[in-house]
């Protein structure tokens, strides 16, 4: 097992890792849209959120030796499904190879984020 730790993300807010890799696969932790450099929320909508979610959740899956290409299965979460077809139109710039996915309302996401996704992605570098 291998924890995965990428300074071009989010330093994680608790007691977890940004990933970690175990035989041949990479398990994501949840990124939220904050701006690596300053630790605080990108500004914009749900669009703007979502964008920022893809990038830190690219930084992280590259560090572990992967990429979106190798996504398997996301769980996404929003926290009002008014803006799902806003999430979904930028998801799909970037997840192009359409990988399996879960797609859930919630209450609240930390730090008062709109969305948050997490990742199980094959790993290429071993």
């Amino acid at each position: 097992m291998e924890i995965i730790t990428t300074a071009n993300a989010p330093a994680a807010i608790g007691p977890y890792s940004q990933a970690i890799s175990i035989n041949g696969l990479v398990y994501t932790s949840g990124q939220i849209p904050l701006v690596p450099s300053s630790g605080e929320m990108v500004a914009g909508g749900i669009k703007e959120q979502t964008r920022q979610v893809i990038e830190n959740l690219t930084a992280v899956l590259t560090a572990a030796g992967s990429g979106l290409s190798h996504v398997v299965k996301t769980t996404c979460f929003l926290t009002d499904m008014a803006h799902f077809a806003e999430f979904n139109e930028v998801y799909a710039e970037y997840f192009t190879e359409k990988p399996a996915r879960s797609c859930v309302a919630v209450l609240a996401l930390p730090k008062g984020s709109l969305v948050e996704i997490e990742a199980v992605a094959v790993q290429i570098r071993t």
